[in-house]
């Protein structure tokens, strides 16, 4: 047979790839892709037809250099409409451009959508392609059993997760042509960090001392539950430092090796929770087996070249790697996401063990999307999930909605430990304090930490502190300046010196600090419960001595915050122990009842799948678990400074803004607004570089108020 003259792609060293060997290897790769959800002839398809629209002398041109567009992924997508293949239709219209929005029958060829495309082929507005059939077949792919038993919704997230299979697979399938090497997997199996995790935890037996010995069972129950439980969804409930983070991760270890799945994936819900998990899991694993993956993450392959750091820049396009830890903004937007660099990981997610830590935290306005997407992930996708927390939230009634044949199976019952082992603080009501009373008791304590619901009353409160060993954390500072502030608050607790810190609800869930004695504002029951966390982590005082104050401050609340508060009220009022499992659940129970159904999906994204014809789009623009608008101030603030002064010059690109990221603080549009007057240098992005040193504070970051104190930066 006489080599094809149609290719698809010509390397940087002139060797070419065609689009028959392109198809194939695409379709292959696609096809293992989606074994795991029985996907597999759908996927072959898919790979098969991608670029079928590459037989045109019009991509030929192109590829050789001619300067013209050539629309090459429409004609696969239109063959296989032709054939009836809804779901491959779709993933090979979108591998390039992002998923469509389905459009309707009245769509003419010059529109965007699904329908509209396929109208270019209808009216012959195409590059003709037909040569395609002498080199490439077609199947007539069969779709999975469960999608002939039910549509819309169910239909949507398919094809979302076909799409991810094809387009990871062209894009490996490519790079592999380009850089003239075959793909390489050998990463470790779920044994091999089983037994790095077994002899992580040999140090802890015997357990000495009664806490360590509750950790212990905790640990035991989820190594037996992981062993002997079969796959679905389960809820871990651990009381604060009953050590949650490795007792998850042993379960999660043991389950994928005794039922064969792929990875362990981590969620969890701020980036200040995630660094610290991910440290720990590469203590216990080796870091060549853990991806930590946040928009504050730098794997800078440039900048050093070495083998882990071209891998883990890679994985963070795909998750190919044994353990991934990630946020819930990362992992829930990816789930609603249209374009192909964000959903290229979603086939990865299939045939794993997924943790949701904190999961309390997850977005009111986003419950039912999150809760139904993982139920989808359960159901039909080979995946446990655990819901991982200290307090857990009411959610079976939603998951009992979607999921009705799959019970939530708790992992650590009450008979697992003694609780009252981990009960290491008091509770007290102290009512209305002024920020000056406030700032008076809190000058009483050698150390102390004060969580307050606004930067603002973080500012004002840090304020009023005597000057020495006082500090202030809020989203106000860059990320780099809270770690370094984070560094030296951990030391002088450790020495027992004078350290007294006024936060934002940043600090509350997941930083690792002890203090013996905590001021929490009023907030939402699982806040409080957090914040207690903070005091007496490592049970060295009473409970009694140990004393989490709750007090009201004068500010109003803030409306965002008034649903949670007036929930927390409630359930306090009825229960005299508010760290109580009846508390927990009379609290999260009457919140999702005051916010009701239909504030669970505040953008009606459900809604929205169910009435359109396959909503991708618009269902990306939709669905963003941080709602509130923001933008990025880049501040010149130590290693910073270069950073800017590069950006200035000219530099860009993905490693100078992940860089810049340590060094960048969000503030709300008015704030912004505010600041622009002369403050800011703003950038053709929409972020802005801060340009008066005066409005960063060395102790409490950007100023709230843009009108004081400038002065340039030198």
């Amino acid at each position: 047979m006489e080599p094809s003259p149609y290719l698809a792609h010509i390397s940087a060293t002139g060797q070419t790839q065609t689009v028959f060997e392109h198809l194939c290897g695409t379709a292959s790769l696609a096809k293992d892709f989606a074994r795991p959800f029985g996907g597999e002839e759908q996927a072959e398809l898919a790979g098969l037809a991608h670029d079928i629209g590459k037989y045109s002398q019009g991509f030929q041109k192109r590829l050789k250099g001619a300067p013209i567009q050539v629309d090459h992924s429409t004609a696969g997508a239109a063959e296989c409409w032709r054939r009836r293949q809804l779901f491959a239709a779709f993933a090979v219209a979108g591998h390039h451009g992002g998923l469509p929005d389905g459009g309707s029958q009245t769509d003419g060829p010059d529109q965007t959508t699904f329908l509209g495309r396929i109208q270019r082929k209808e009216k012959g507005k195409l590059e003709p392609y037909e040569c395609w059939e002498q080199e490439v077949t077609l199947p007539q792919a069969v779709i999975p059993d469960f999608l002939m038993r039910q549509a819309g919704l169910e239909w949507v997230f398919f094809t979302r997760m076909l799409y991810s299979c094809l387009v990871d697979a062209d894009f490996l399938d490519t790079e592999a042509f380009m850089e003239g090497r075959s793909r390489e997997t050998n990463e470790a199996s779920m044994q091999q960090l089983w037994d790095k995790l077994r002899r992580y935890t040999s140090a802890w037996f015997p357990p000495k001392g009664e806490l360590n010995r509750q950790r212990c069972q905790i640990l035991e129950r989820c190594i037996h539950e992981g062993e002997t439980q079969s796959p679905g969804l389960f809820s871990l409930t651990v009381p604060t430092g009953g050590g949650k983070t490795v007792a998850s991760l042993a379960f999660a270890l043991a389950h994928a090796r005794g039922h064969d799945l792929r990875r362990v994936i981590y969620v969890v819900p701020y980036t200040s929770i995630i660094e610290q998990t991910a440290e720990v899991f590469r203590e216990i694993l080796g870091e060549e087996n853990v991806l930590e993956h946040h928009s504050n993450m730098l794997y800078d392959p440039e900048g050093e070249a070495s083998p882990r750091t071209i891998r883990l820049a890679k994985a963070t396009e795909n998750w190919d790697m044994p353990v991934v830890v990630t946020t819930a903004v990362q992992f829930f937007e990816s789930l609603y996401a249209c374009r192909s660099s964000q959903c290229r990981k979603l086939h990865n997610i299939a045939g794993s063990v997924v943790i949701f830590d904190e999961a309390q935290m997850l977005p009111i306005a986003y419950l039912r999307p999150c809760v139904w997407a993982i139920s989808q992930l359960v159901a039909h996708y080979g995946i446990s999930a655990v819901l991982c927390t200290a307090t857990q939230p009411a959610l079976t009634p939603v998951f009992r909605e979607f999921l009705p044949q799959v019970p939530v199976r708790e992992l650590c019952p009450p008979d697992t430990c003694r609780w009252e082992a981990f009960r290491r603080v008091s509770f007290q009501q102290t009512g209305g304090l002024t920020w000056d009373d406030l700032a008076a008791q809190l000058n009483a304590h050698r150390q102390v930490l004060c969580i307050v619901n606004t930067r603002k009353a973080a500012q004002e409160v840090y304020g009023r502190l005597d000057g020495a060993g006082s500090f202030h954390l809020s989203t106000l500072m860059c990320p780099s300046h809270r770690k370094e502030q984070l560094t030296e608050i951990r030391r002088r607790l450790k020495e027992g010196l004078l350290c007294r810190v006024v936060s934002t609800s940043l600090i509350e869930a997941g930083v690792d600090v002890d203090f013996p004695a905590v001021f929490r504002e009023m907030a939402g029951l699982d806040s409080i419960l957090q914040a207690a966390g903070r005091c007496n982590r490592e049970g060295r005082r009473s409970a009694e001595e140990s004393i989490v104050y709750i007090f009201e401050g004068e500010e109003k609340a803030p409306p965002l915050f008034s649903t949670a508060i007036g929930a927390g009220k409630a359930a306090m009022s009825r229960h005299t122990d508010i760290a109580s499992h009846a508390a927990i659940h009379d609290y999260f129970s009457d919140l999702l009842d005051l916010k009701g159904k239909e504030a669970q999906d505040q953008q009606q994204i459900l809604p929205l799948i169910q009435s359109e014809f396959f909503p991708f789009r618009t269902v990306a623009e939709r669905f963003h678990l941080i709602d509130t608008p923001t933008r990025t101030v880049y501040i010149p603030w130590g290693e910073g400074a270069e950073l800017v002064a590069q950006l200035r010059s000219g530099a860009g690109g993905r490693t100078l803004f992940r860089k810049l990221g340590q060094y960048g603080v969000s503030v709300y549009e008015k704030h912004f607004s505010d600041l622009a007057a002369g403050d800011l240098e703003v950038l053709e992005n929409g972020a802005a570089i801060l340009l008066h040193e005066g409005l960063y504070s060395h102790e409490t970051g950007l100023s709230l108020e843009a009108d004081s104190g400038k002065g340039l930066f030198i």
